[in-house]
């Protein structure tokens, strides 16, 4: 009986307990943008409460920092410190840059300025949805951790082409077999496909890297290459649709709260958090200056023309830029979601179906060989 329980009480720690903290590793790294999401949304739902009760933001962020709750993390206390210790908002976020994403505190910053607070915290709420979109395509990539770019994979391969295909290439060459050119082109050509393997795999754990870093990571990307970081991500359709939708939001706020076009273009760029889209909204705003119309500016930052025909509408509408434009923000977000899914899917097919071509190839190497040596052995 003793026995029993002691292999009982081994089997647990051996083999279960690795199990169960594996399975809680994968839940906890990702559901990380949804954790992130969650935060941003307490916060803000903080910063409107506190604005309905006539609080100020400092205050309100105090208040709450004296509570001692914890579910806004350990950033949230470090920036109550911060506003404590005399700073205002804007500043205090700037020196706690990982707490929210970048588009957050550049939307606050534009609510402080203006005075147009509670349709800017609206806008800020927009977000909330993307973090839902970095776990779908997350749940696509898991296929490609079993399937595709596993490093066991690449370990059995690395030992078939370096121990075991030679073995047998010697055994048909000493049975002077024929049929053996599939398996010496592997042979031949090993350090290629490995090459490309441990790309691959080297790719997939970068964008691990990013998903689990979150602004954190893409911060230090862009300390490093902020040219590649921005123009990357610029380059992403779905990440330029999200673009396209805060711009929009902010700068219908700012429009509606009267303030002159290329103020209003300026500040809203700042909301996109990219580089690149800042520098053609800064053509937006020279052009403004030289007198061309705002519905004719906007063309430079919308290839598909669709944003100036949309403000062109609103402009002409009677219920404001904010309530024109907001079917068009939800068409972005959809439009941004359904391209990264149909991205990430393409993706995991084409891998597993590219992994699934190698293992069909290396399996018929081998029969192939086998049936050489077989012949052979048979007429020998």
């Amino acid at each position: 009986m003793n026995a029993i329980a002691w292999g009982g009480g081994l089997w647990f720690f051996v083999c279960l307990v690795p199990i169960c903290g594996l399975f809680y590793a994968l839940y906890f790294f990702v559901s990380l943008p949804l954790r992130r999401q969650e935060r941003v949304r307490l916060f803000l739902d903080l910063l409107e409460t506190g604005l309905k009760q006539g609080h100020s933001f400092e205050r309100t962020i105090l208040s709450a920092a004296d509570a001692r709750d914890r579910s806004l993390g350990v950033r949230f206390h470090l920036l109550a410190a911060h506003l404590e210790g005399g700073m205002g908002l804007i500043q205090a976020l700037d020196k706690v840059p990982h707490f929210l994403p970048p588009q957050i505190p550049a939307m606050l910053k534009a609510a402080t300025e203006t005075g147009v607070i509670g349709k800017i915290l609206a806008a800020c709420r927009e977000q909330l949805n993307d973090g839902v979109a970095q776990v779908w395509k997350a749940q696509n990539y898991l296929a490609l951790v079993a399937l595709v770019v596993s490093p066991a994979w690449i370990f059995i391969f690395w030992v078939l082409t370096i121990f075991v295909f030679p073995k047998y290439l010697a055994i048909a060459a000493d049975l002077q077999a024929t049929s053996t050119g599939l398996l010496q082109l592997l042979e031949r050509h090993k350090e290629l496909l490995l090459s490309c393997q441990l790309t691959l795999l080297a790719l997939f754990y970068f964008g691990v890297f990013l998903y689990v870093g979150g602004p954190r990571a893409m911060s230090w990307l862009d300390k490093i290459a902020p040219a590649l970081a921005d123009g990357l991500i610029f380059r992403l359709p779905w990440r330029r649709k999200r673009m396209q939708r805060n711009f929009s939001s902010m700068l219908a706020v700012l429009l509606d709260a009267g303030l002159p076009e290329a103020k209003a273009v300026g500040m809203a760029a700042r909301c996109a958090a990219n580089r690149n889209f800042q520098r053609r909204a800064d053509g937006v705003a020279a052009d403004l200056e030289r007198g061309l119309k705002l519905t004719e500016a906007v063309k430079r930052l919308d290839d598909s023309g669709e944003f100036h025909w949309r403000l062109t509408n609103a402009a002409h509408g009677g219920g404001g830029f904010l309530s024109a434009l907001s079917g068009w923000h939800d068409a972005l977000e959809a439009k941004a979601f359904q391209e990264e899914q149909a991205v990430a899917q393409l993706i995991t097919t084409a891998l597993v179906f590219l992994n699934g071509l190698l293992v069909g190839i290396l399996a018929v190497a081998v029969f192939q060989i086998l049936i050489a040596v077989i012949d052979a052995g048979v007429l020998w």
